[in-house]
């Protein structure tokens, strides 16, 4: 068995950090089994590396070995690609066709971003690694296949399952051995490393001075946080190694190729946040509640102040627009004929009684507790025969007296038969 170094020099992985030298001794220890094998990480951490040693160290090295990038394929096409389809299967299927796992047979296949595939082909899937078997698309015929199966992927795979968008049992089946790669900024001292390796890289390839940083530059690539791991800074030593002529980096210069410098701490967001964001329709729904609150407070408003003055004409004069909002305008109201000419029609409040003096006290005695109807159609019953006897059943003077057009009156006359 190589050793660990052995097999980095040999693969090209670079760096001495205690959990990178583990991902590779395990790869390394369950390459000559048959075992699944997921490997897991962040995105650009470099786990295409870890499925190269599986399959080159395993009695299937001289099999076929196949990558599929499952977040790259359409999720139409998925399961021909990787189980093959019939002739005629579906729209433009003119030829039967072999998928990965037949033809990996007798090899192994890396199933890259392995949490971006649809439930319907996990579900092929796990048939495969329960008992070999499989399906083309299109066809009824079981077909065996003997490959090896190494599944990576970036997400957290609990949370996928817990959200149903991975299966807990095909999860398992995946991870019977799990290689975890560290993030590039857990591994500080191995940044520097790499970042020389890609140096010397990009100055051979584009021949010219090979880049090289000062130790404040160093200082600097140690402590940002690297999201993008080993992708991110492989991107920024080709930038640097094209861009700049002078060949000696410092933290100012290299300042400007690092983005986000600032904004490297981990953001805290609330959970309430993320499930809590109201729906359109409940913000509505709460828009309609605080406005029927607020017109209740205005009418509120309206009649303490009507019973302290005991003065309707005045209260109407002074709050003319508060009381059209309570009542709504006749011409806004669907229940009402819009007038011929745009009157404002607002009928008169009757005043309470009048207060009775007694022993230098006021009071409203028996007059408040007289059973007296506040059913709004015998008030405006009231105030037109009363509006009517006063102008002698003249209907413009009363129409005017009681706020209302003139043809509205009449339509109230007809209703009340009076």
């Amino acid at each position: 068995m190589e050793s660990v170094q052995a097999i980095k020099q040999r693969f090209g992985i670079i760096g001495n950090d205690p959990k990178l030298n583990r991902a590779v001794e395990k790869a390394i220890q369950v390459a000559p089994t048959d075992i699944s094998v997921l490997v897991t990480g962040e995105s650009g951490v470099g786990k295409e590396s870890i499925p190269k040693i599986i399959h080159s160290l395993s009695h299937r090295k001289h099999g076929k070995y196949i990558a599929v990038n499952c977040g790259a394929i359409p999720e139409g096409t998925i399961d021909s690609e990787l189980f093959g389809h019939e002739k005629g299967a579906f729209t433009g299927a003119t030829q039967t066709r072999s998928g990965y796992f037949e033809v990996a047979d007798g090899g192994t296949i890396f199933l890259d971003e392995v949490g971006e595939l649809p439930l319907t082909t996990q579900v092929r899937l796990l048939r495969v690694l329960e008992n070999g078997e499989f399906l083309k698309v299109g066809s009824s015929k079981v077909q065996k296949t003997d490959v090896r199966i190494v599944a990576a992927t970036n997400i957290n795979m609990f949370e996928a399952i817990k959200k149903e968008k991975f299966r807990e049992d095909l999860y398992y089946r995946l991870s019977t051995v799990e290689i975890l790669l560290p993030p590039l900024r857990d591994r500080k001292e191995d940044i520097h490393l790499l970042f020389r390796k890609f140096a010397s890289d990009f100055a051979a390839k584009y021949k010219m001075p090979t880049i090289r940083l000062t130790d404040d530059a160093i200082v600097l690539i140690e402590k940002y946080h690297w999201s993008g791991n080993i992708r991110q800074l492989r991107n920024i030593a080709e930038q640097i190694s094209v861009l700049e002529q002078n060949r000696v980096i410092s933290a100012g210069t290299l300042h400007g190729y690092l983005p986000n410098i600032g904004s490297n701490l981990p953001a805290v967001i609330s959970a309430s946040k993320k499930e809590g964001d109201f729906s359109n329709e409940r913000e509505i729904l709460y828009k309609v509640l605080f406005d029927m609150k607020s017109d209740l407070n205005d009418l509120k408003k309206l009649t303490m102040e009507l019973m302290q003055s005991g003065n309707a004409q005045q209260v109407q004069k002074d709050h003319e627009g508060l009381i059209k909002k309570i009542y709504r305008e006749e011409e806004k109201d669907v229940r009402f004929e819009k007038p011929e000419t745009p009157t404002t029609e607002v009928l008169q409040i009757p005043s309470p009684p009048a207060p009775q003096k007694e022993d230098d006290k006021y009071h409203f005695a028996e007059e408040i507790q007289v059973e007296e109807t506040l059913s709004l159609h015998d008030k405006e019953l009231e105030l037109i025969k009363k509006s009517l006897e006063r102008h002698k059943n003249k209907r413009k003077a009363a129409a005017e007296e009681l706020g209302i057009s003139e043809r509205t009156l009449y339509r109230k006359i007809k209703q009340y038969d009076l």
